[in-house]
Order: C-alpha cells, then structure tokens, then sequence
C-alpha cells in the first residue's frame, strides 16, 4: 500500500511536469507575438487524451488519474487558448478544434448513451484510451528515423524526453501494482521511444561538450 501510494505521488509529479513543458512554448508565443514554430496538434491531442482519461478516471474512482488528467486537461486548454490568440492560420486551427470536439462528443454519448454502464463500459473506454496514448507514444518514431539519417539529435528535446522515460514508467508501475492492464500497457511504449532517444543522444551527440547539439527546456 505505502509503494503504491509513492506510485501514484511519482505519477502526479512526474507527469505534471512533462504537461508544464508546454509553458516554454507558451513564454515563446507570448514574446513573439506569434505561433510560428510551435505545433498546434500535440495541445489538441493531449486535451482528449486527458480528458479521455479523466471520464475513465471518474468511473474507476481513480483519485490520481483524476486529478492529474484534470490539471492536464487545463494547462492543454491554456495552450490552446493562446495558440488560437497569436496564430495567423485560425481558420485551419478552428477547423482542427472543432473537428476534436465533435469526436469528443461523439465518444462522450457512445459511452455514456450507449453502452451500459459497469465493466464493459469501463473496459472498452479503458481500450479506447490505450490505443489513443499508444498512437501518441509512437507517432514521433518517423522524427527518430530522420535523426537516424541527418545523425543530429537537434530536433530532439533532452529534458522532455527524461520526463516522459519517468512519467511512463511511474504510470506503468501504476498500472502494475492495480492489475489494471489499460494503464500498464499504453505506457509500455514510452518506455521504449524514451530509450531510443537516450540511445540516440548518446550515439549522435557531440564531441565537443561546449556545445549542445539538442533542444534545452527553457522555463
């Protein structure tokens, strides 16, 4: 009980922090007056991400995913907020919203109109969620392809990556000591791409220590 306890606490933090990442993409927004070089779709992503997690949360009466996919889901609708602000395409940008939450709303009666209440409800949420973060988790594999052939590690974010090896191993272990596949295996994933990352600025990173070859996380 006293290690899963210190599970979940790894899991708030840890995770907190990798969604505060988007604060360095907000402070860049606020003083350029301008989106240009920050991507709109991993904000919009992640807010149905969390709250797809957060529904699941509230029926699993999981205090820790509660709470962390509700600040989660916030700071998401923060970026969001302030991409639609400083962006100049905000007709594309409404389209993407909008089409984000029509599938949001579309899930939300799906399992909540039609699908009966109780385990099978809880479980083909719980399969929806996991194959929406495993998406998530592999989408960038195309990126470390070309870091692969342009042998630079420039594109990649250092910090971000030891947060996201921390937060997906705190949530599998999570998921572990509750027997609660849905949680475990999704993460799994991120665990991998966060090695293969470690592997890479290992393998492409500069001989001189003078000069960083990778993105610093800026706060």
């Amino acid at each position: 009980m006293e290690f899963l306890q210190f599970i979940s606490w790894a899991c708030i933090v840890f995770t907190l922090g990798m969604f505060s990442t988007g604060l360095t993409d907000l402070k860049k927004m606020r003083a350029t007056q301008s989106a240009d070089n920050v991507q709109f779709l991993p904000f919009l992503t992640t807010c149905l991400n969390n709250l797809g997690w957060l529904y699941y949360g509230v029926l699993k009466r999981d205090g820790t995913l509660v709470l962390v996919n509700t600040i989660g889901a916030a700071l998401q609708v923060l970026y969001i907020m302030a991409y639609c602000h400083y962006t100049k395409t905000k007709r594309r940008v409404s389209a993407q919203t909008l089409a984000a939450g029509a599938l949001l709303g579309g899930a939300w009666v799906y399992f909540s109109v039609f699908l009966p209440g109780g385990e099978r409800q809880l479980a083909q949420l719980g399969l929806a969620c996991s194959v929406f973060t495993v998406t998530m988790y592999l989408s960038p594999l195309a990126d470390l392809v070309e870091i692969v052939r342009s042998r630079s590690v420039e594109r990649l974010s250092f910090p971000l990556t030891v947060a996201t090896f921390l937060t997906s191993t705190s949530w599998t272990l999570y998921g572990l000591q509750l027997q609660d596949y849905y949680i475990m295996v999704p993460n799994t994933p991120g665990i991998i791409t966060s090695l293969i990352r470690f592997f890479l600025f290992r393998r492409f990173a500069p001989d001189s220590q003078d000069v960083a070859s990778y993105k610093l996380v800026h706060m």
